[in-house]
């Protein structure tokens, strides 16, 4: 359907990726991985023809329908919610139009036997022919289901959305896409704005679709269960198995043990036929034997073991300070915006040790309840901090408030004191921005670099109560499991909010539920609590 062919792209003489070739056939559903950097949104901003390689060539069939989410857009202000996500059928009022004006044409013209008249006879009738294959008539029905699906509620529809946040503008544009029904859809990280449910039904949604989807995401759970072959750009080129991620990675490590043996085995060859041509390059009688094997070796094509990217952070937790056993009480603690409550009510204890996830849609009172107990709002109740509690948090914005027009190093030296102003470099080391990397201006690192920068932040003085909300969304999967494993041997309490399952599973054994004005608790891990709310909402 889509035929990539030795696609090369290069800048401020460095090659992202060289040569890549590739096709996208019908239905096919594939994850475009690869390390931050490596050139995945580049690829897909060339698929969506938004932008050109330097060499090589994408070809779609004329017929071919593709549409693009990219990870920030921008929606029309002037519009509500339903009618920005209704203008997905735009194109097919254009079409009826188009239809009309030729059925009048053909009304009005006499020269029945030209052969332009047969042309556009056969024109009305292809275009006809595609117009009412679609089902206009429930075209309300299925907005609604999209923008529901995706979290709004039936009372959004009439707002402008000019009142909604990037995040929720994202979620229209999605359903714009959807509801276009494209033959291929090209994703650019998705889920980085949508809560648990609305993953849940965006999965749906894809795997009971005819479409061919491309998407990025560093979500693992969402990459597995919806995708049937993976791509993965690293070092300049790429890798392509009819896999899942998880099960590519597999076979990927299986080829390279493989390669590796083959290498040795060759190499051992090789050193074997270089002794014996040194050892009888002058005697007569083996004349013809060291001949043989310097041909060989000339002929000899090299087995390539595929590179490794070693590249990866080093993330350890300081000790903790003792806190007291208690390190959060909340006692009937509310909040309202406007007279309209977020939740009420709500009473809870956080145990020394805990380590507890966030649970909810979007809009429910996670971020708020985080920031109540930073202290950063008011609210009703009371909410206790314990004995020599010391607090590390990472706010959803904390990447976005970093000064843009310091370096990396500037960022770190202007808050660290004492002992740790002797280990800047060492840190910033390990972090993946040694030697000149941190000299680089914040305003020019991607957003998984400032997140990196913002969790040296939390490591500069020893916390035993540590906050993150949404820190994953801007990290692969690489890093994403090596903050997952620093979190697992953390001796602190942890509040974790976050929408990414594979992230929460086997690292929280507590969850706060948000919804419905309440807050709930779960003694369960994140796997069997989704569970828990998948039964409940079987019809009986």
């Amino acid at each position: 359907m889509i035929s990539v062919d030795g696609l090369t792209v290069e800048f401020g003489g460095t090659t992202l990726f060289k040569d890549v070739s590739f096709v996208i056939n019908p239905k096919d559903r594939i994850a475009l991985m690869g390390k931050n950097g490596a050139g995945k949104s580049t690829l897909l901003k060339i698929l969506a023809g938004v932008r050109s390689a330097t060499r090589g060539s994408v070809s779609v069939p004329k017929d071919c329908t593709v549409c693009y989410l990219p990870q920030h857009m921008m929606t029309n202000d002037d519009l509500t919610v339903f009618e920005e996500a209704s203008r997905a059928f735009a194109h097919l009022k254009e079409m009826e139009a188009e239809i009309d004006a030729m059925n009048n044409e053909l009304a009005t013209r006499t020269d029945y036997e030209s052969d332009s008249y047969m042309e556009l006879i056969e024109k009305v009738a292809t275009i006809s022919e595609k117009f009412y294959a679609i089902d206009m008539t429930h075209f309300e029905e299925d907005v609604e289901k999209a923008l529901l699906g995706l979290g709004f509620e039936r009372s959004d529809f009439n707002r402008p959305t000019s009142e909604f946040s990037g995040g929720w503008r994202m979620r229209i544009e999605l359903a714009k896409l959807l509801l276009q029904n494209p033959d291929v859809l090209l994703l650019d990280e998705p889920t980085n704005h949508l809560d648990i449910e609305s993953i849940g039904w965006l999965e749906d949604f894809i795997i009971n679709s005819p479409m061919a989807v491309v998407v990025i995401s560093h979500d693992r759970r969402f990459i597995d269960n919806i995708t049937t072959r993976t791509i993965e750009v690293t070092l300049g080129r790429i890798y392509d198995y009819k896999a899942t991620y998880s099960h590519y990675l597999e076979l990927r490590r299986e080829r390279r043990q493989q390669q590796q043996k083959q290498f040795d085995d060759q190499q051992k060859q090789i050193a074997e036929a270089k002794e014996f041509i040194e050892r009888f390059k002058g005697t007569y009688s083996k004349t013809y034997q060291v001949q043989s094997k310097v041909k060989w070796l000339e002929k000899l094509e090299i087995v390539e073991v595929d590179e490794e990217d070693t590249s990866a952070l080093r993330l350890k937790f300081p000790p903790c300070p003792r806190s007291g056993s208690y390190p959060v009480i909340a006692e009937g603690v509310g909040k309202s915006y406007d007279g309209k409550p977020v939740f009420s009510n709500a009473s809870f204890t956080i145990e020394r040790g805990d380590k507890v996830a966030f649970a909810g849609r979007n809009g429910e009172g996670k971020s708020t309840m985080v920031k109540a107990i930073m202290n950063e709002i008011t609210h009703d109740g009371t909410l206790t901090l314990g004995h020599n509690v010391k607090i590390g948090y990472f706010a959803q914005n904390s990447a976005s408030l970093l000064d843009e027009e310091l370096t990396v190093f500037q960022t770190i030296d202007d808050i660290a004191v004492g002992d740790a102003r002797l280990k800047i470099r060492d840190l910033l080391g390990a972090f993946m921005f040694g030697g000149e990397e941190n000299q680089k201006k914040v305003k020019v690192l991607s957003g998984g670099e400032r997140v990196r920068l913002c969790m040296i932040k939390l490591l500069l003085e020893p916390i035993n109560l540590l906050i993150l909300d949404e820190p994953t969304n801007h990290l692969d999967l690489k890093t994403k499991d090596i903050l997952k494993q620093a979190l697992r041997d953390f001796d602190g309490t942890l509040i974790l909010v976050s929408h990414d399952r594979d992230f929460l599973d086997g690292l929280v054994t507590k969850v706060y539920e948000f919804g419905n004005g309440r807050v709930r608790e779960h003694l369960c891990g994140i796997n069997e609590f989704l569970e828990k709310k998948k039964a409940q909402q079987l019809p009986s």
